[in-house]
């Protein structure tokens, strides 16, 4: 018996020690500025957006985008096709997003066209209109699709921006009707940084340049067949800065290579010790650009980010895998944009519909109101389990205690976050656990009423109890797991905490009181049947 019990407690002292000292500890020296090391501070307890402050976002993802750059890339498709074939039309024209107008098809060219429009019909519905006109238009069905993947990308684009930030436990979810609007919820970070990161683009692209720079974009009006394949692009004429004048280039359509070919992108400095973000392409990158600057040496180069040029480069010789983006950027800018192009371009714009920011006063005030009401019901159960089960109320308020160390730590050590709603979960658990020991005191109670000793009524209370405790509890698992799945920031808090808290009390409620339990009968002689309860 002995050996049993000393082999319970020490169970019992190491989940203590890893959950209470690990986790609990670090709350309180940061609390009374007690010097710690740092691997233990990093295991404190994280909180929420509701309670440390932060930022929260509503960004709806501009779909549109989507389908007009898909019904763009049908055009130019289409466009090649034709002068391959030799196939000479009026002009090819977009009036929305979803739809592009081909007019002035010859009548005896007409069996030729179609067959070179064969490969969009996957994509896109071909009408005939007259005098040689062709209606194409996207498909339902890819539209969704699109629109669909574009929510989905850009979701996980800014899921990746903000883990490059490195932001405890960041919220981040859809929402809308539509499903197009992105919340997303940043603890201790202020709006600006946030919005610095999350809303660009962040679209490289390396294009050759064909005419530039010029003072207006009429400079750059050229003949119908090189205009097709190029774009008119804005830049800045010199050192990039608030007093550099806007110029504009035409690049070439298709880029040399964009930020999907890069493999790291990392703040670096130049030769005057200026600022610049160095980036270095990934195999298939490198080959692509290795080519195109082999075929193009002597000419210029443009660095083109988010549809502006930044720099333009000559062409000396061949380049393979490492480039410069080069600009008037602070050592912020440079860390921030390094940060973007790692985490890849957004597939589309992103619409900033919504932003507000949490102070860090409201999340102390929170906590404080959070803090009094669990000690409040804390004292008030523990005044009721006294009151009513004498010394074995005791037993409830040791456990109760433990149970509530043992969660703040538990949540602590495996990088939790507490919130608002995880408080209320966290005065919950206080009723489940009590509510526990309830239903295992009234069966003690009864076994001893029937006259058996009090050993045995405590050996029979648990006994016949637990299975009971365990299907209420993973009914009560269950529960919170579907509120963490299908709900949002504040209900997935509320879940957690609940969660959490209902595996802590399971062990505290059965182990733990039955440990105590044992502890004190074993000073009283094997038939007694005292016990105060």
């Amino acid at each position: 018996m002995g050996g049993r019990m000393r082999w319970r407690w020490c169970v019992i002292a190491g989940i203590l020690f890893v959950f209470g000292a690990l986790g609990v500890y670090p709350l309180v020296a940061n609390r009374y500025g007690v010097h710690s090391p740092g691997w233990l501070m990093d295991k404190q307890l994280k909180l929420g957006l509701d309670l440390q402050g932060g930022v929260q976002l509503v960004l709806r993802v501009e779909t549109e985008v989507a389908l007009k750059s898909e019904t763009d890339q049908a055009m130019e498709r289409l466009r090649e096709e034709l002068a391959t074939r030799g196939i000479r039309i009026g002009s090819i024209t977009a009036p929305d997003a979803i739809r592009f107008l081909v007019d002035g098809v010859p009548a005896s060219q007409e069996t030729e066209f179609r067959k070179a429009g064969t490969d969009l019909q996957d994509h896109f519905d071909r009408s005939s209109e007259s005098n040689g006109t062709y209606l194409f238009t996207m498909k339902p069905t890819v539209q969704l699709t699109l629109r669909s993947d574009a929510i989905a990308q850009a979701r996980q684009t800014i899921e990746r921006r903000v883990n490059e930030l490195g932001v405890a436990e960041p919220s981040i979810a859809q929402q809308g009707d539509t499903g197009d609007q992105v919340l997303v919820q940043l603890p201790g970070i202020d709006i600006k940084r946030a919005i610095d990161i999350i809303r660009p683009t962040g679209l490289l692209e390396l294009k050759i340049v064909e005419q530039g720079p010029a003072a207006t974009p009429e400079a750059l009006m050229v003949t119908d067949p090189v205009r097709a394949a190029v774009d008119i692009v804005p830049g800045t004429n010199g050192t990039p800065g608030d007093g550099a004048a806007t110029v504009y280039y035409a690049v070439r359509k298709v880029a040399a290579v964009s930020g999907r070919d890069l493999r790291n992108a990392r703040p670096s400095a130049d030769e005057n010790n200026q600022p610049i973000v160095s980036f270095t392409l990934n195999t298939e990158g490198g080959r692509k650009f290795g080519k195109v600057t082999s075929e193009n040496i002597g000419r210029q180069l443009a660095i083109v980010l988010d549809g502006r040029v930044q720099s333009v480069a000559r062409i000396d010789g061949r380049i393979t895998t490492d480039g410069r983006l080069l600009g008037n950027f602070t050592q912020d800018e440079v860390r921030n944009l390094s940060m973007i192009l790692r985490s890849g371009a957004l597939p589309v714009p992103l619409d900033l519909i919504q932003q507000g920011q949490i102070g860090a006063s409201l999340g102390a005030d929170s906590i404080r109101s959070g803090v009094s009401a669990s000690v409040a019901g804390l004292l008030l159960v523990a005044a009721f389990m006294l009151a009513y089960y004498k010394l074995s109320g005791v037993n409830a308020v040791v456990v109760l205690i433990l149970n509530l160390i043992i969660l703040l730590g538990l949540m602590a050590y495996i990088g939790l976050v507490m919130t608002l709603p995880g408080i209320a979960g966290f005065v919950l658990t206080m009723g489940i656990g009590v509510d526990s020991n309830v239903l295992i005191f009234e069966r003690i109670k009864e076994e001893i009423e029937a006259g058996r000793s009090a050993r045995a009524s405590v050996k029979a209370g648990f006994s016949r109890v637990f299975l009971t405790l365990l299907d209420t509890h993973i009914a009560a698992l269950i529960s919170a797991a579907c509120l963490f799945e299908f709900g949002t920031g504040p209900i997935r808090g509320f879940a957690v905490t609940l969660f959490v808290g209902l595996i802590s009390n399971l062990f505290t409620s059965t182990f733990v009181s039955k440990t105590l339990f044992e502890a004190v009968l074993a000073r009283q002689h094997q038939g007694s049947t005292t016990l105060s309860i």
